[in-house]
């Protein structure tokens, strides 16, 4: 009788399952109301939740200059902007529920750009590294004069003091 061999995948239960890590990342116009952006980050949410998604972190729009400027379509002409509000969020979900989330964000008029990839659970942004101050040593001969200077200057008359810019101004 033959033996049955099972081959063990590499990849963990979530995999199995269908589910996967992903993070979205969107810029929304700056021309909307700062009240009205928790309205339009809850709709991402929603459609996420619908689908069966769980979150896992985000990260709240912020208002920042955009490297460059990007044209978004408002009504019937091109408006470009130099701003907007930027928000990211990780989630775990199906591809159908990432693909859903993708066609939602195209046909919003209020984001200007989005970003969904995959990811993984784990955090992966780079922390800030605050910069050591580096001592540079200067050589005897640069150091700074003595700072108890004893005044050694003589009285000046006003006639000398003519007679000296005098010479200097006809020579």
């Amino acid at each position: 009788m033959a033996e049955e061999v099972k081959i063990k995948s590499n990849s963990d239960d979530s995999q199995e399952s269908g589910l996967r890590i992903y993070e979205v990342g969107y810029h929304i116009i700056p021309t909307v109301k700062e009240e009205d952006i928790e309205a339009i980050v809850n709709s991402i949410r929603t459609v996420i939740e619908r689908a069966g998604g769980s979150f896992i972190t985000e990260g709240a729009p912020v208002s920042m200059k955009l490297s460059y400027a990007m044209t978004a379509r408002e009504g019937d002409k091109n408006v470009e902007y130099d701003r907007g509000y930027f928000g990211w969020i990780k989630f775990e979900s199906s591809i159908e529920a990432a693909e859903s989330l993708n066609q939602m964000l195209t046909s919003d008029r209020t984001i200007l750009r989005h970003i969904i990839f995959r990811t993984v659970r784990e955090e992966t942004r780079a922390r800030m590294k605050i910069p050591t101050l580096r001592e540079v040593r200067r050589p005897e001969a640069l150091k700074a004069a003595p700072r108890h200077i004893e005044d050694t200057s003589i009285p000046v008359s006003e006639v000398d003091l003519d007679k000296a810019i005098e010479t200097l101004t006809t020579d």
